[in-house]
């Protein structure tokens, strides 16, 4: 397997500048509906959650266990894997079809949008479109500023989520008196897709992405949290702390999101649902180790929600 470094310069420290009140403001967390906040439900709720690829499963597994008593869907948008290769007007469209495909065949009552790089730039649009909420990806900037002893921590994302104003903004008001270094891996969310599949990835693959988020300034003071901005990325969680020159606290914003659900839900009716369900855009038969990792995270039954792929750019 080729390796494919990062595509912006890695181990840079951001020094935050005009950031502003309304890319703070925007909380992609919130979930808010057209006209007010989801009406109670006389029924199990149907939730869904959308990626990319696989790496919202890191996410589905979380709002499983939060919900036990949810239909659940998950869809994974593999035509157009991966999102950060495509322009922002390109991504908008892309998400907003699929998801009215989404909406229109399933009727889901919540969707996350198990994305950082989609969440930061599509959810207004979504949120406009359907009466439905909307629960975003972001990354645990804030609890990971409060959870550093050393004060230094680093954000591994994919170039598309550094380069995004939102994730400056979130640094700059959530970690404050923070040293952050922003890593941006365009290869890391491929292995993790590659693992799942049944595809072997290389420790030195893994490793040259995920070093540059590892940094020692001499004086005693090293990076010890590195919050993981790509729902991918925890896919990989057992291979990171293997290979992670130093032992660290990997932030993840998945448990933060199956609460989020949770609350905007309220009080849920217990009743007969079918099994939780794995779509996938593509159409492509899925490969037996990918159909067997599924099936451990509960999702046993797949289908396809077909959408013409992306071109490659």
């Amino acid at each position: 397997m080729s390796m494919v470094r990062n595509s912006l310069p890695v181990g840079h420290n951001l020094r935050c500048e005009n950031a502003s009140e309304a890319d703070v403001g925007a909380d992609l967390l919130a979930g808010q509906v057209q006209g007010g906040m989801l009406a109670p439900l006389t029924r199990p709720p149907r939730n869904a959650v959308v990626d990319s690829g696989l790496g919202g499963l890191t996410v589905f597994a979380e709002v499983a266990k939060a919900l036990p008593g949810a239909a659940l869907i998950y869809l994974a948008d593999d035509a157009g894997f991966p999102y950060g290769r495509l322009s922002e007007s390109a991504l908008i469209g892309r998400v907003v079809g699929l998801v009215e495909r989404l909406v229109a065949e399933t009727a889901p009552d919540l969707v996350v949008l198990a994305c950082n790089t989609a969440s930061t730039l599509v959810l207004p649009y979504l949120r406009a479109a359907f009466p439905i909420p909307f629960v975003g990806t972001v990354p645990a900037i804030k609890p990971a500023a409060a959870l550093s002893s050393s004060r230094r921590i680093s954000v591994l994302a994919t170039p598309g989520t550094v380069a995004r104003d939102y994730t400056r903004a979130l640094i700059e008001t959530h970690a404050q008196g923070c040293a952050v270094t922003l890593v941006g891996s365009s290869a890391l969310a491929g292995y993790a897709e590659d693992e799942l599949r049944g595809c072997a990835v290389s420790d030195e693959a893994i490793a040259t992405e995920i070093m540059p988020a590892f940094v020692d300034d001499g004086t005693g003071r090293r990076t010890d949290v590195v919050v993981l901005a790509c729902t991918h990325f925890p896919l990989l969680r057992d291979r990171l702390d293997a290979l992670a020159p130093w032992p660290v606290n990997f932030a993840d914003p998945a448990p933060a999101i199956a609460r989020r659900v949770v609350n905007l839900l309220g009080p849920t009716t217990r009743g007969e649902v079918p099994p939780p369900r794995a779509l996938f855009t593509a159409g492509r038969p899925l490969p037996a180790a990918l159909r067997a990792g599924l099936a451990r995270r509960g999702l046993a039954e797949t289908g396809i929600l077909a959408l013409a792929p992306m071109p490659r750019t």
